[in-house]
């Protein structure tokens, strides 16, 4: 007996929600919102700390997409696309709500050794980024969770790459002594 596999063409069937969601059609869009939103909640978590605000960064995030979605063409994933958007709708939100003050002190060397061998949990590791301050969480979400590049960060931020370099290497530094901090808590 032979087996047959079906292959769902999934680019095929996104390109054409993506064009029918272009034309407004609001079945096509809560499809799209449907497949993509637990993942663009999570992203939208990694800069807001309150869940409903995140929610709220979202739906906000998703308003952009759909109102812009003619502009996306097919070049690339539309998910990197809709991350993009929910990334710049959270730095957004951030900035209204109050200001973030990026230090300006450069620091000279960027190398960055983790020496840490842990057993800490994912939801751990979330709630110490959380409290990181908000420019530091904000470029090391950026740059080691998104991918983004220290130039693309400083255009995104309005900061120079070398406060985006020294953002980063002083949010490492400070994750790396609440988690030595969190490991002798518990041998302790």
């Amino acid at each position: 007996m032979k087996l047959f596999l079906k292959v769902i063409q999934l680019h095929n069937n996104n390109t054409e929600l993506i064009r029918r969601a272009a034309k407004n059609n609001r079945d096509a869009q809560h499809i799209l919102y449907e497949s993509h939103a637990p993942k663009m909640l999570s992203i939208c978590r990694y800069y807001v700390k309150d869940v409903h605000k995140a929610e709220e960064v979202m739906l906000n995030g998703f308003l952009k997409a759909f109102t812009h979605i003619k502009s996306f063409q097919n070049e690339g994933s539309f998910e990197g696309w809709l991350r993009r958007i929910m990334v710049r709708s959270a730095i957004s939100f951030l900035r209204q709500e109050k200001n973030i003050e990026f230090s300006v002190e450069e620091v000279t060397q960027y190398g960055y050794t983790n020496n840490i061998e842990s057993e800490i949990e994912v939801a751990e590791i979330q709630q110490l980024i959380d409290e990181l301050p908000d420019g530091y969480k904000m470029v090391f979400n950026m740059y080691a969770i998104e991918g983004y590049k220290h130039f693309e960060i400083a255009e995104v931020l309005n900061i120079s790459v070398g406060t985006s370099k020294s953002q980063l290497f002083k949010a490492r530094q400070l994750l790396q002594q609440m988690i030595i901090a969190l490991e002798t808590r518990r041998q302790g």
